[in-house]
């Protein structure tokens, strides 16, 4: 089965707030659909993190590398291409544009063979894992509010991050966190994510070290990009004198660029983003390379419902994985996939098992927003 097309689609129209400092209009593309074509008919879909002009660049690189390829050899040719654009300069749209490819080509064998994902990366060590919805900070009232509508909603692990945190005061910081834990409950899990990866980012170390004092006293679960994403000796000596669990991780692409971090001690928890890193075969060697590490993987998920497939898939299969992040209240997760996703009483998600990601894309949806 040989690759014969990849093509890709930009979504618009209902791009939600990401909380970036230059905020994002609905109508700027930051997700694109790839879809990957094959002489016997079968198509894979997958999700890049990345504007479709970015991407539609790349494929112009890319698909004389790709076209004429094995369909159903994702990690061989992924790391091929990867190997042959080695000199543009690893990660950025080239890097990104691989990623949504190795998604789509790891559905293509799900479907060739009937099998989800989960099972061809080694094996299913779980059929379902808890979502946390991830939501944007505001002030502590409408805060509370946004967070007790998805409270009703059956979510049990909540994360809040950027905003006003970190960028107006220390008071206002700890108002935030204490009214959303007044909101959620003990028994519930709440992470904060200071959004470092922010332009012109000016939380620094002190800062971040008394911030964490202040999440512990709260049992906030994780400390998400309190600094840079490139401030690897500034995480390293955060993560030693505190005792919150630090995570990052969700702008770094291929897995040498998470090695320094996982060796030296940078990271609790590593987020990448399978949109970005380079798929589902990157993001794999990477959760080995934690483990090897004693740090766990819980991934980057502020995607798309394909990008989600993909998470849960990798959850299925990585075994300290038991979280999956779940972007609230957007139409690229909730409407562009078939039969859209449910909680079950105990607040968990299924993982699909039906062939490659598991999930059918709603092309009418899909055509609204592109």
């Amino acid at each position: 089965m040989k690759i014969t097309k990849v093509s890709a689609v930009g979504l618009r129209g209902a791009t939600p707030e990401g909380g970036w400092s230059e905020e994002l209009k609905e109508e700027d593309c930051i997700h694109t659909l790839v879809f990957v074509e094959t002489d016997e008919g079968v198509t894979g879909t997958g999700s890049v993190f990345t504007n479709d002009g970015l991407v539609l660049a790349a494929l112009e690189v890319l698909n004389p590398l790709l076209i004429g390829q094995s369909a159903i050899e994702p990690e061989r040719v992924s790391e091929w291409l990867h190997q042959n654009t080695f000199w543009m300069g690893r990660g950025g749209s080239v890097t990104h544009t691989i990623s949504g490819i190795d998604i789509a080509m790891w559905d293509i064998l799900g479907k060739v063979t009937g099998q989800p994902v989960g099972r061809l990366l080694g094996g299913r060590y779980r059929e379902r894992v808890r979502p946390y919805a991830s939501l944007l900070m505001d002030q502590p009232a409408p805060l509370r509010d946004e967070l007790q509508m998805w409270k009703e909603q059956g979510f049990r692990a909540f994360k809040m991050g950027w905003g006003p945190f970190g960028r107006v005061s220390e008071e206002l910081d700890e108002e935030i966190v204490a009214a959303a834990r007044e909101v959620v409950g003990d028994d519930n899990q709440l992470m904060v994510d200071a959004g470092g990866s922010d332009a012109h980012w000016q939380g620094r170390y002190t800062w971040a070290l008394r911030c964490a004092g202040m999440l512990a006293d709260y049992g906030v679960d994780w400390f998400e990009e309190p600094l840079r994403p490139d401030d690897l000796e500034d995480f390293i000596h955060l993560r030693r004198n505190t005792t919150i669990p630090i995570t990052g991780g969700e702008v770094l692409t291929r897995r040498q660029s998470f090695l320094p971090f996982l060796q030296q001690g940078a990271f609790d928890i590593v987020q990448p983003d399978v949109a970005k890193v380079g798929g589902i075969s990157e993001e794999r060697k990477i959760g080995w390379m934690a483990q090897e590490n004693g740090v766990r993987l819980i991934p980057h998920g502020w995607n798309t419902a394909l990008g989600l497939a993909a998470d849960l898939q990798l959850a299925s299969a990585l075994a300290d994985t038991d979280l999956v992040e779940y972007k609230t209240g957007s139409p690229y997760i909730d409407e562009i996939v078939v039969g859209g996703w449910q909680l079950d009483e105990d607040g968990m998600l299924a993982i699909p098992d039906g062939p490659g990601l598991g999930i059918e894309l709603d092309m009418d949806a899909v055509a609204r927003y592109s």
